[in-house]
């Protein structure tokens, strides 16, 4: 099983790649964890948002491979407990199916990108920045992975 995620933006703050650094070491034995990033839209008055979040979106999709199974995140998608996303994980491992996440710039993803998606994953219902997505998601993936081997960093 390989794990992915797919994010726009390129130049992310050094406290955000010294946090996804530390959880990648972690975690890329068990889930072949890697990163793919697409760079963000310039934002312009020529360009409407729309069009800034569709061309994003097109190049989050040229990342992901055509048995991924996966799951773009957003506030409005379904939350799971670190359990839940334990045993998910678990169930992507025996049907050896690989995991992509989207993870959408600023103004969110497109609607390509959710209509492609197999399913919409909330981290939360409160609204993160999407850099700090990224942490979240890979210290959820690290935590879940824990659970699977019975390692005691998750506490019920």
């Amino acid at each position: 099983m390989k794990v992915r995620l797919i994010a726009v933006g390129t130049r992310m703050p050094q406290w955000v790649q010294q946090g996804i650094a530390e959880y990648e070491k972690r975690i890329s034995r068990e889930l072949g964890f890697s990163i793919a990033e697409v760079a963000l839209e310039c934002r312009s008055k020529s360009r409407t948002i729309n069009q800034c979040v569709e061309k994003e979106g097109e190049a989050l999709l040229a990342h992901v491979h055509r048995d991924d199974f996966l799951v773009a995140l957003g506030v409005k998608g379904k939350t799971l407990d670190t359990a839940s996303l334990a045993q998910r994980l678990d169930e992507m491992k025996l049907q050896a199916r690989n995991l992509s996440f989207l993870v959408g710039g600023p103004d969110g993803l497109s609607g390509q990108c959710r209509a492609r998606a197999d399913e919409s994953w909330s981290l939360s219902e409160l609204t993160f920045p999407h850099p700090l997505v990224r942490i979240l998601l890979v210290e959820q993936l690290y935590r879940a992975s824990c659970v699977l081997k019975g390692h005691p960093y998750h506490r019920k």
